[in-house]
Formats: C-alpha cells, sequence, structure tokens
C-alpha cells in the first residue's frame, strides 16, 4: 500500500458520510408538537425524495396510508412498500369525533416493515422512511418502529398530501405543502407487489 494515511483518511470519509446523513433532517424546533417522534429524525417531501434518489436500495421508503388513501389519491413515485399502519375494519363503524369511517391499527404493521426490510437486504440499523398523509401517522409510526428497536426512522413531516391551508381562498385545502404540493414525481398507478410482501399469515 503506497499510502496508508491516505487509506485511513478514506475510510473515515466514509464513516463520516454516514454519520452526516442526518443533515437532510429538519431542525426538530420546526416540527409541530403533534408530529414529534422519539426518535427525533424530520423530513420535508423534498427532503425524503432527495435522500431515496442518494441511497435508493440502501434504504426502506414505506407509505403507511390505508390502502383506498393510496389507491384513490396517488402516491409517490419512488415508494418500495405500502403497509398501513392503520387501517378501516371489515364493517367499519362511523367515528362522529374524528368525522370518518373507524381505523385501526395494524397489528402486522411490525412484521411486515421486518419483512420488506428483510427482502431488501437491510438490518434494523439502516434507514427507514416513512409517509403518510400529512405527517401524523408516520410521526407515531416511526416512534412505534424505534422502539421495536429501528435505529433511523424518518418520518416526512408534511405527508403525500400535506397540511391544510388555515386561511385565503384555499382554506381547508391540503395545499400547503407535502409531497404533491412540492411536484415530486408521483402516480395514480399503485403497484399491486408493493401492499404485502407476504399475505398468508
Amino acid at each position: 500500500m503506497k499510502n496508508p494515511f491516505r487509506f485511513i483518511l478514506g475510510v473515515l470519509s466514509i464513516g463520516m458520510l454516514s454519520v452526516m446523513l442526518p443533515a437532510y433532517a429538519l431542525d426538530a424546533a420546526q416540527v409541530p408538537s403533534s408530529k414529534r417522534t422519539k426518535p427525533g429524525l424530520y423530513l420535508d417531501a423534498k427532503e425524503a425524495h432527495d435522500l431515496k434518489q442518494q441511497l435508493n436500495d440502501k434504504m426502506l421508503f414505506v407509505d403507511i396510508r390505508t390502502r383506498s388513501e393510496i389507491i384513490y389519491t396517488g402516491v409517490a413515485a419512488s415508494v418500495d412498500a405500502y403497509v398501513p399502519s392503520f387501517e378501516h375494519p371489515p364493517n367499519a363503524s362511523w367515528d362522529e369525533k374524528a368525522g370518518r369511517f373507524q381505523l385501526e391499527p395494524n397489528k402486522e404493521f411490525e412484521k411486515d416493515i421486518a419483512r420488506w426490510m428483510s427482502a431488501k437486504g437491510l438490518s434494523k440499523a439502516d434507514p427507514i422512511v416513512l409517509i403518510c398523509r400529512s405527517g401524523d401517522r408516520s410521526g407515531r409510526a416511526a416512534t412505534q418502529l424505534a422502539e421495536a428497536g429501528y435505529a433511523q426512522v424518518y418520518t416526512v413531516v408534511d405527508g403525500f398530501e400535506g397540511d391544510i391551508a388555515r386561511d385565503g381562498p384555499n382554506a381547508g385545502k391540503r395545499v400547503v405543502n407535502g409531497w404533491k404540493n412540492a411536484g415530486l414525481p408521483w402516480s395514480y398507478r399503485v403497484e399491486k407487489e408493493k401492499f404485502f410482501l407476504a399475505q398468508p399469515r
């Protein structure tokens, strides 16, 4: 080896890149308290897109919305898997407080994430990015996965559709931020194989 010091410096530089990865993340102070997570790793939609482009198969990008949301409102083009953290049960009753049909936690959520990670050759140390409609559910799911031992769980704080405008001509509409509003690649075309890795349980 001509220059062992140059080799060591190269190795350290690679290591520093992985340490610097959270530089993509938003400052926690910018994140509403309702969207904060135990791991404290936050991305906006543009950062999530850029991180996926950089890491590609070295991370898992998961849409955790219900199947209906994914089918009828579209999905980010670069998502690896659709794993709902909550789902409408059969014959769901109306939730008056929430103004929608009842949602129940997906009891297989952690197992499905583990299956996808394994299928991609990833470990609990590798990055996972979660996206939902506007960042609330992905925040809760990020905490759940962190408590299950995943080391790098990011939440997309503005989600796929974004936050609701509070005033102005678009008040009540999701036009503030989010994947769609940022003009990032998305489609109404969903891929059946991305819904569940293993249907039989």
